[in-house]
């Protein structure tokens, strides 16, 4: 006879599949932004008002307190109430209705800046929002010069940047830049009126350097390299920058070099250590960089010389001189033991045996 257990199970399990499948499938599914803050309803697919349904999110079962009918109500949402939400006719578990609730709120207005730092070649337009609204948004920029729009390449990372190439160089027309920044709640834009020159500042210096020059207690040497991204500082020479001060201070010193790429501090403190950094300018337009990466250095210092003193030299005569003890010689003079005159010999022999001995060590 079959035995009957293994079949029940299967059955069982048969059942579990089925239920799963049914509770999973993507009968109905949808997307559903809200504000935070607002009441929300959602409606179980094409079912009556009164059948008996139930809603699950992220794949637990809500109380039914939250149902009117097969209605669900959700109020006052914020954003833990994002989520993936479903319903299913009653116990059949039929999968009848299936949304995303995303809870976020409108764009506020783009913050967007446009600058060269590669100066003839083009520049470049980068933005953000000032809050985030925890939905989706996507953005939208347009570059007009005089009459003609402009292609802005955008990069594929960081995505809320592009640039745009100059098509005619020393114009005095104007840019206008427009950024659009739309999503399921709202839109928002901003809009940026410049001029060629007025956007133009290089990035930081780079590979800076400062050491102490021998022999010289008040110097520094600091040498450093036009940013990367200039791409003819032949032609579009820089200027640069430089601020410098010890440690124990807050007060900067500052230097404007028209040219070359290194300078020597020469009104430092002695054995201070010192920050030391860099900007670049072009020479006729635009603004300056940003500070370089701060560097730091200490003017050259003497080594101590370790001298030894006449004083020190007769201290270390009369340490070794006191530090040779003789063997007592208690036992060489014992009266006791020798007797008569030829102890008085004995013991100055013995005693002159000793002196010598002595000054061998001193």
């Amino acid at each position: 006879m079959a035995n009957p257990v293994p079949s029940a199970c299967c059955v069982v399990l048969a059942a579990v599949v089925v239920v799963y499948a049914q509770r999973h499938s993507q009968q109905d599914s949808h997307i559903q932004y809200e504000r935070v803050g607002a009441d929300v309803t959602m409606k179980c697919g094409s079912m009556d008002w009164d059948a008996a349904v139930t809603w699950t999110a992220n794949g637990t079962d809500i109380d039914e307190s939250h149902l009117n009918g097969s209605y669900l109500i959700l109020k006052n949402v914020d954003l833990t109430h994002s989520g993936q939400y479903s319903c299913y006719e009653g116990s059949s578990w039929h999968l009848k209705y299936q949304t995303y609730l995303g809870v976020g709120t409108p764009p506020k207005e783009p913050v967007l800046m446009c600058r060269s730092n590669n100066y003839p070649k083009g520049f470049y337009c980068s933005w953000h929002l000032p809050t985030p609204t925890y939905i989706p948004n996507f953005f939208n920029i347009s570059v007009i010069h005089g009459m003609r729009e402009m292609v802005c390449e955008k990069d594929i990372f960081p995505k809320n940047r592009c640039h745009i190439k100059y098509l005619q160089l020393f114009s005095t027309v104007k840019y206008k830049v427009t950024l659009t920044v739309t999503n399921a709640l709202g839109k928002n834009s901003t809009t940026l009126t410049f001029d060629e020159f007025a956007i133009v500042k290089p990035d930081p210096p780079e590979s800076v350097v400062a050491k102490p020059v021998p022999n010289n207690p008040r110097r520094l040497e600091v040498s450093w390299q036009n940013p990367s991204s200039w791409p003819d500082p032949e032609s579009f020479p820089l200027k640069f920058f430089l601020r410098y001060r010890p440690l124990i201070l807050d007060q900067w010193q500052h230097v404007e070099l028209s040219d070359g790429t290194s300078h020597t501090i020469t009104d430092a403190y002695a054995g201070k250590e010192y920050i030391i950094q860099v900007a670049a300018k072009d020479n006729d337009i635009g603004t300056w960089s940003d500070w370089s990466v701060a560097v730091h250095a200490t003017p050259w210092t003497e080594e101590p010389k370790h001298l030894t003193t006449e004083a020190q030299v007769t201290e270390t005569t009369s340490a070794s001189t006191s530090s040779f003890m003789p063997p007592p010689t208690t036992k060489i003079c014992d009266k006791g033991a020798v007797v008569g005159s030829g102890a008085v010999a004995v013991c100055w022999t013995a005693g002159l045996v000793l002196a010598a001995y002595g000054v061998l060590f001193i």
